[in-house]
């Protein structure tokens, strides 16, 4: 693993996954039930901005890795995953959301994993259906984490409910669509 800064900002996502559920599991004097959700908010805007600014330094220094292109997805799976397991936890998503959720980034890195093997990794790379996909979820996951009614205007919950229904819809075909580019290399 190259040891440069965009593969330490990714390492850093991964850590800040644990503290993201961990706010939750504070003693009840330490927090208030509204500052465990900014605090938790916080931490996961946080880990999506360094997941941006991980891919913009490996660019720019143009220290792109194997390591890097590999892990930043990790990271990326590991942090929705974390968050949604937390809102299920805290009744703010339906399970049968949460299920299909993390039932196709499981399903998608299999196949992704299955196909480079095969040496077709192209053929499953990120879609645009994918990336409006991630943003409805890096968008839904905050404002479901704040839950809170935000600038006396936004009803993050209400809002945040909506988009991870639409998430969830993108994941479906999204997944459909991954599986049809794979279809061939199945059969055969």
């Amino acid at each position: 693993m190259p040891l440069n800064l965009p593969n330490l900002i990714t390492l850093l996502r991964i850590v800040l996954v644990p503290l993201i559920v961990g706010v939750y599991y504070l003693p009840e004097g330490w927090l208030s039930g509204s500052e465990r959700n900014l605090v938790a908010t916080a931490i996961f805007v946080f880990a999506a901005v360094t997941d941006w600014l991980d891919g913009y330094l490996a660019r720019r220094l143009n220290q792109t890795s194997a390591f890097g292109a590999f892990f930043d997805p990790v990271a990326d799976k590991l942090a929705v995953i974390g968050a949604l397991i937390v809102l299920l936890y805290l009744n703010r998503v339906d399970m049968v959301v949460g299920l299909i959720i993390i039932g196709r980034e499981i399903a998608i890195s299999a196949l992704r994993e299955w196909m480079a093997r095969l040496g077709q990794a192209k053929s499953v790379a990120v879609a645009y259906i994918g990336k409006v996909k991630t943003v409805l979820q890096m968008v839904a996951i905050p404002l479901l984490l704040y839950e809170d009614v935000l600038f006396d205007v936004v009803e993050c919950h209400a809002l945040g409910t909506v988009l991870i229904y639409l998430a969830a819809l993108l994941t479906v075909i999204s997944m459909l669509y991954y599986l049809r580019k794979a279809l061939p290399l199945m059969r055969g």
